[in-house]
């Protein structure tokens, strides 16, 4: 099964509409950069790397349907409003800088040639993409071959990526190799990506996989019931600390209280080296009607005060290790991270 995250058709960027998963499969069409923005912003679209592969598009797509006299303000009007889609993501702006490198490489040869350039970017970095994810399920999957009972949480799969997964890239690799093995899926609330996303993936996918809520995990943990926990990333800091969902942190010290294995799978793209450590990763605040509502329909009484994080940081400290489409990363973090982006 190949699931069609993003792709770019007839000079529009089509995305599966992940909101309405798993009931309806719709897509949305993205006819201008704006429509991207909104999309990232809604979480039509979510996941570091996707957003990151969907930002590309988006200034792509705003550079070619472009008819401003001044293609340079115009090209930085579409930069600004992609970058202001999503706070925690590094992935989004390095997916832009590697966009803006190549609006200045190509400028001096007209508009037009970069407009194709830019197109010809986005396109590359959607391929790198599924790429580099295959590389990471294969480097995670011989870390797990004891492991009959894996954890994961959110949504780390082809929908957070241009279409095969970090953190169930590992699943699929996994699954791949003969292995036999059960995937619990935390709900992940608020926004249920878990129960919403990734197991509707791992069902498609003939994984075996067991639904759980997120305060079952420690019980489960204690129980012999985890072999090993792998999530994905939205940023790692220089350091080795990293942000992803919320529930992420909980997750990891209740393994290292358990003695079990806690991975993070990410593309190098997720590594910011300008970040210091996990205390600079800014966390996006979402709406609080993601806690107080459930698809639309009300659950808390009415003027509560409410807190909607979508991120925490995990410290350096609890995590095993870092898989990236290079290799696996092993604690001492601030070097080995350094080295390993660098070579």
């Amino acid at each position: 099964m190949r699931v069609k995250t993003i792709e770019w058709k007839n000079d529009q960027v089509v995305m599966l509409d992940q909101r309405l998963l798993p009931h309806k499969e719709i897509n949305r069409v993205c006819r201008d950069y704006k429509e991207v923005a909104a999309a990232i912003t809604q979480m039509v679209i979510r996941g570091a790397p996707a957003i990151g592969v969907a930002a590309a598009m988006g200034v792509a797509l705003g550079a070619l349907k472009s008819k401003a006299k001044n293609f340079d303000e115009d090209f930085d009007e579409i930069v600004s409003t992609l970058a202001k889609t999503r706070p925690t993501a590094v992935n989004l702006f390095w997916a832009l800088e590697r966009m803006k490198k190549v609006y200045l490489e190509n400028r001096d040869g007209g508009v037009e040639a970069v407009k194709r350039s830019l197109k010809i970017e986005a396109q590359k970095i959607y391929k790198d993409d599924i790429a580099a994810n295959k590389k990471i399920g294969a480097f995670g999957a011989k870390l797990l071959t004891d492991a009959k009972h894996v954890m994961t949480h959110c949504n780390a799969g082809a929908l957070a990526t241009a279409g095969y997964g970090t953190a169930l890239g590992v699943m699929r690799a996994l699954k791949e190799s003969g292995q036999k093995f059960e995937v619990l899926v935390n709900e992940t609330r608020p926004f249920l990506q878990g129960a919403r996303l990734t197991a509707w993936e791992l069902k498609k996918e003939k994984i075996a996989a067991t639904l759980i809520t997120d305060n079952m995990s420690g019980y489960l943990m204690q129980t012999g019931r985890v072999d090993a926990v792998v999530v994905g990333c939205d940023r790692i800091a220089a350091n080795g600390d990293v942000a992803n969902k919320i529930g992420t942190y909980t997750i990891a010290v209740l393994a290292r209280r358990h003695g079990i294995p806690f991975y993070v799978a990410g593309p190098t793209s997720s590594i910011d080296l300008n970040c210091p450590t996990g205390k600079d990763i800014p966390i996006e605040q979402r709406d609080p009607k993601e806690v107080s509502h459930m698809f639309g329909r009300p659950l808390a009484p009415e003027g509560m005060n409410i807190l909607n994080p979508a991120f925490d940081v995990t410290s350096q400290e609890l995590i095993s290790a870092i898989i990236t489409e290079k290799g696996i990363i092993y604690p001492p973090y601030r070097q080995n991270i350094e080295n390993h982006v660098r070579h």
